[in-house]
């Protein structure tokens, strides 16, 4: 899973009812686009994540996606 800052992060909902939490990349931190990532969250909250298996990465230039959901 590779990201550049501005991509969005979007964490989907794991259980009925709960929706996907959407946030913004503001900082790579690991090599080549890879995680960790800096994401505010619509909320304002920022925090630092490591995406799992319910992630997938928005990228703000163009309309592919990359995740790990199958």
């Amino acid at each position: 899973m590779r990201a550049t800052v501005g991509d969005q992060l979007v964490q989907h909902g794991r259980v009925v009812g709960q929706h996907d939490k959407v946030g913004e990349i503001v900082e790579v931190l690991g090599q080549e686009g890879n995680p960790p990532y800096r994401v505010r969250f619509e909320d304002g909250h920022e925090g630092l994540c490591s995406p799992g298996p319910d992630t997938e990465i928005r990228h703000k230039d163009s309309g592919r996606r990359f995740g790990l959901r199958r």
